[in-house]
């Protein structure tokens, strides 16, 4: 493979963006496929892109290099499996499947297949996000402690706002913890090297009803009939490790004043490390005996930070740039090159497998575990035996 020839399903908020990174990037975007043929006409036209597909099967029959899925959470297993069985290379927006047992199937038919298949958990591509991992790594930060943090939005704050995310029928049963707590999940897991075992979780829901709306994620306020809310707004959730390392989280679609606010901290018996999505020019590392600041490019770059600095230091980088370096990894491993640290759909099927124990947990009140059994057993904390699950 050369030039990397990319189609694109979508034409909302996030095809635009993996448009944008998949160029920058250096492929060729050579189509996209919208919901109705005209609406893949206007976004072809928008875009400057040659070809707005009428269907699926126009899409499949120009053997793009790679495609990518980025439409409502309903849709994406149903796009993927078509992708994978025609023996294409793949990248599927998170959550890969609305549902465990068909991500388990999902992730199955890409190993079978023997294809490329990528998740665009992009924050491991912030440069200082590696340089904690590898300074993690290194034993800079001693035994790890403690893992915690948050991911906070506000979005969704108003009564009036709603969205197709609010719909369990196309966002899923999960609405912020799949959204944004996955990310969450899934840096913390990758920088810290610690793998989430079990989960004790609670979920609320910040208005009852909200609008009957089908638009766009993040448009405001919404208009029209109120419909009863059935996921969560805000998630709450403790993990136990398979070392034992207790990690926390925050989820809130509705914390007023915050856009995106992931926040990451790493406690170990040396130095702790705060990586904040909002700042991903700087990181924060902290001793007994005081604190520094490190910014991109600083000092004795890690490896990984350095292939990933894009531009001189004092020249900021941030979440678009995160996008492309990831685009650029897939598009590598799609030319047969290893890439450390690249987000696959086994990632993505071990975020659906969190999402799918915190909602039990936060069902029965329970200790859950995580992990490819799926049985919804309860756990305590140190394993020890607990009463059964409440069934969901």
């Amino acid at each position: 493979m050369g030039t990397p020839r990319v189609a694109i399903i979508g034409t909302g908020m996030i095809a635009a963006a993996h448009l944008r990174a998949a160029r920058d990037a250096g492929a060729t975007v050579i189509g996209v496929l919208g919901s109705r043929p005209e609406r893949s006409r206007e976004a072809a036209a928008r875009w400057g892109v040659p070809t707005g597909y009428p269907d699926l099967a126009e899409l499949l029959a120009a053997r793009p290099d790679v495609v990518h899925v980025c439409t409502p959470n309903d849709t994406h297993v149903d796009y993927a499996r078509a992708v994978v069985d025609a023996r294409m290379h793949l990248v599927v927006e998170k959550p890969v499947a609305t549902d465990l047992a068909d991500a388990r199937e999902l992730a199955a038919a890409v190993r079978a297949a023997g294809t490329v298949a990528t998740v665009p958990y992009v924050y491991r591509y912030h440069p200082l996000v590696r340089e904690i991992r590898e300074r993690r790594r290194s034993g800079e930060l001693g035994e790890t402690l403690l893992v915690h943090g948050s991911y906070l939005q506000d979005w969704l704050l108003s009564p009036g706002a709603s969205t197709w995310r609010v719909d369990p029928r196309t966002g899923g049963a999960s609405r912020a913890f799949a959204d944004i707590g996955s990310h969450w999940a899934d840096l913390a897991e990758f920088v810290s090297g610690e793998r989430f075992a079990a989960v004790c979780a609670s979920t609320s829901i910040a208005y009852p009803t909200r609008p009957a709306a089908s638009g766009p994620s993040f448009s405001g306020d919404a208009r029209g009939d109120r419909v009863p809310v059935a996921t969560e707004d805000i998630a709450v959730a403790t993990f136990r490790t398979e070392r034992g390392v207790l990690a926390n989280t925050v989820v809130s679609q509705v914390s007023a004043g915050r856009k995106n606010r992931l926040w990451l901290e790493l406690d170990g018996s040396l130095k702790s490390a705060v990586f904040d999505q909002e700042q991903p020019e700087s990181v924060w590392f902290g001793t007994e005996h005081g604190a520094t600041v490190l910014r991109r490019g600083e000092g004795d770059a890690a490896v990984d930070q350095a292939r990933l600095n894009r531009v001189p230091p004092g020249h900021p980088q941030g979440w678009p740039d995160a996008f492309a370096a990831f685009c650029a990894d897939t598009y590598a491993a799609v030319r047969g090159e290893e890439r450390e640290g690249l987000p696959t759909v086994d990632d993505g099927l071990r975020s659906v497998e969190i999402v799918d124990a915190l909602l039990r947990s936060a069902a029965s009140g329970a200790w859950t575990t995580i992990g490819p059994a799926g049985g919804g057993e309860g756990v305590m904390p140190h394993a020890r035996p607990t009463e059964e699950e409440v069934p969901r």
